[in-house]
């Protein structure tokens, strides 16, 4: 029973639900982080949908079984090795599915309506998608762009343009990052056994998707910080009567955040050419302690300038 558990568990990839914290960037921008109504819908909504983007990983494990059993790392998941059954995974697969829905729809009609978009895209992408060229990297960064909407809806904020565009090239940034790593692991033809579309990406096309994204990622982020205030929820008069009013303003002490996010852009870069490394993005972050720091250290200034000196 233990060691089913455990089956269970590693199939449902919880060290993924890391990704599922973007669902909270709207919260936090919103001024609305610490108002316990927001707090916690948006809290309830990580949780279903960490459900959901577990439950598809059953689905996934299943329908790449024989190109998991030609991956050096993949052929150890449960799945793959013959120790979960396909009948259980199915059947927890369709049951988080379901619980998952139903929740949604209690919460918002509309982030329920997210929820059905995610779970359509990654069955059509675990089909078909995947084994097409670059529409298999936008459909990894479509994913990452629907949790942070999902967020959005459940509290109705309106999200700056120039923060989705850090948001959509960060994501296709870190999925040309997945398959470059990929590519330097398996190689173009132990990789067509794996997945397809690595005899398609030669590595200099791949450097060159790398090299567009990253800079368009730190770029749109700086032109956030530039251009866009976030709401007052914190008035400093001592911090106003110290600071000048060329630097004076959250809008322009976001500014302070930009070294760091190049900081972890070119961090995460080197990793990527490091190997397969990067093929799990959310290993990376959980592993390498600069890029921990600079997301945490990035973390606590963004709410320390939204909520602590406007």
């Amino acid at each position: 029973m233990v060691e089913l558990v455990i089956n269970l568990l590693k199939t449902a990839r919880p060290r993924q639900w890391l990704k599922n914290f973007s669902l909270a960037a709207a919260l936090i921008f919103s001024g609305k982080l610490f108002y316990p109504p927001s707090f916690f819908i948006t809290l309830w909504s990580i949780i279903i949908f960490s459900i959901l983007t577990s439950s598809i990983y059953f689905i996934n494990d299943i329908i790449d079984l024989n190109q998991d059993r030609n991956h050096p790392f993949k052929k150890y998941r449960p799945i793959a090795s013959g120790k979960l059954s396909v009948p259980l995974a199915l059947f927890c697969a369709s049951f988080g599915i379901f619980v998952s829905l139903y929740l949604s729809f209690n919460v918002s009609f509309f982030f329920f309506l997210t929820c059905l978009v995610y779970f359509l895209l990654q069955i059509i992408y675990s089909f078909y998608l995947k084994n097409i060229i670059i529409f298999d990297v936008l459909s990894i960064a479509a994913s990452f762009i629907l949790r942070v909407y999902a967020g959005a809806l459940i509290l109705n904020y309106h999200l700056s343009i120039w923060f989705l565009l850090c948001v959509i090239s960060l994501a296709l940034f870190m999925a040309v990052g997945k398959r470059k790593a990929e590519l330097s692991l398996l190689g173009k033809e132990a990789g067509v056994g794996h997945r397809k579309t690595l005899s398609l990406y030669s590595a200099d096309l791949l450097d060159d998707y790398l090299a567009m994204f990253s800079a368009s990622a730190w770029m749109s982020w700086a032109l956030f910080t530039f251009f866009e205030s976030p709401p007052v929820t914190f008035e400093s008069p001592v911090l106003y009567s110290i600071l000048p009013l060329t630097i004076s303003g959250t809008n322009k002490l976001l500014m302070l955040t930009i070294p760091i996010v190049i900081y972890g852009i070119m961090r995460y870069l080197s990793i990527v050419y490091q190997g397969s490394k990067a093929e799990a993005p959310e290993r990376v972050l959980l592993s390498d302690k600069p890029l921990l720091g600079a997301v945490i250290l990035w973390g606590i200034l963004v709410i320390w300038i939204i909520y602590g000196v406007s």
